[in-house]
């Protein structure tokens, strides 16, 4: 991530997690290339924007741009599925740098993709996936999804170069700024808790580092409460 004004921000994903969805939404299909990308023909569609899909052939699909209107006939990885209207499928990170450079972008753009190495990224946040499913881009944060995780970046910068603003701009969406959701952490009584939170699933919402911290607790409380 740059530290200049105009800095955009994106994530990328371990590739070895399989991305799965907070709450079903309906995907939209985004351009990576402008078409014909040749000669001085009338460019059929540009890089950012929304298309729809007419036709889906396997390698190649029949596609129309909902900026021009015009039908194209392309590769596949000539487009990137969008979910969340951040989360983006089948992006290279050379790809995702385009997108976010665009000058329709303010400060605080952002977008995840899944990641192509496993190679440390210099100016890109990591997001790391723990053994129980949580994320983290910092060890001190985790989170049960990366809505939670975007979620949170979009309230508080919390280490990043700037805080998230609003999805990477795509040509032919409504690119206002969604509602953010209130996320509500678990608040701990102290006075009850028991032996039996030692021994709690993975599955709570309690962040295993909570958890971690309330076994301690325990340890060097052990008998204060418990009878």
């Amino acid at each position: 991530i740059s530290n200049q004004p105009e800095a955009k921000e994106h994530g990328d994903l371990p590739n070895q997690m399989s991305i799965q969805h907070d709450t079903p939404e309906e995907s939209m299909i985004v351009s990576l290339y402008n078409y014909p990308s040749f000669g001085h023909t009338q460019l059929n569609m540009c890089v950012g924007e929304r298309l729809i899909i007419m036709s889906d052939d396997g390698d190649f699909i029949m596609v129309r741009s909902t900026t021009t209107g015009r039908d194209s006939y392309i590769p596949t990885n000539y487009a990137a599925r969008v979910t969340h209207r951040w989360l983006f499928t089948g992006t290279s990170r050379y790809k995702a740098e385009e997108l976010l450079m665009q000058p329709s972008n303010q400060t605080g753009a952002f977008l995840i993709r899944e990641s192509e190495t496993n190679r440390d990224c210099v100016k890109h946040y990591r997001i790391y996936l723990l053994p129980n499913g949580w994320l983290y881009i910092s060890p001190r944060l985790t989170f049960p999804s990366l809505h939670a995780l975007v979620q949170h970046y979009s309230e508080f910068a919390d280490g990043l170069t700037c805080r998230l603003t609003v999805p990477c701009f795509i040509q032919g969406v409504d690119n206002a700024r969604p509602i953010p959701t209130a996320i509500r952490r678990p608040t701990i009584n102290w006075k009850e808790i028991s032996r039996r939170k030692r021994t709690e699933s993975d599955h709570s919402l309690v962040s295993e580092g909570l958890r971690e911290a309330i076994s301690s607790y325990l340890q060097i409380t052990d008998g204060t409460w418990d009878t």
